[in-house]
């Protein structure tokens, strides 16, 4: 076998792991344009970032147990330990998100989403495109939901607030 078709071997190989990163990526950009277009604190740029770390991370992870656990024979690896680290450091950031003025406190959901986006780069890492995928699809079904009843409930309080203090609605 010539040291060429060692390499296209090699680079097809590494191409089913590249493109674990680029969905994961797109992912993340999905997910980020979504939260930038609500206004949030974290964006397009951060959950691209956490995905495609996640991803890489992860993928890291798994293939070094591979490489490296026929080196030594007694030698003990856990390549999900460092998915374990990822979720730990996105709690750093998440808490960094989370902000309570007086009696409000805004970004739970903002950090809830950082460790989502974890999630779907050690998903797509780890190789399951379809549980990920459906997951985000699931859950981006139920954000838009609970943003639905989220607004609903707030009307409700605002009219009960003015049936109370005795005034109308304002008229347009």
């Amino acid at each position: 076998m010539s040291y060429l078709d060692e390499l296209l071997i090699g680079w097809l190989g590494d191409f089913e792991l590249l493109l674990r990163i680029l969905v994961s990526a797109l992912c993340g950009f999905l997910i980020g344009l979504d939260r930038t277009h609500k206004h949030k604190p974290a964006g397009v740029k951060t959950y691209t970032f956490v995905t495609s770390a996640s991803t890489l991370i992860t993928i890291v992870s798994i293939h070094s147990v591979e490489v490296y656990s026929g080196m030594q024979e007694h030698t003990m690896m856990d390549p999900m330990r460092l998915a374990a680290q990822i979720v730990t450091g996105l709690g750093f950031i998440g808490a960094g998100i989370i902000l309570k003025n007086g009696e409000r406190v805004v970004g739970l959901t903002s950090a809830a989403m950082i460790l989502f986006a974890g999630g779907v780069g050690i998903g797509f890492g780890a190789g399951f495109y379809s549980i990920v995928i459906c997951t985000i699809a699931i859950t981006f079904v139920f954000i838009r939901l609970g943003t639905w009843a989220d607004r609903r409930e707030r009307r409700k309080l605002q009219e009960q607030r003015r049936a109370s203090s005795g005034s109308s609605p304002p008229m347009l």
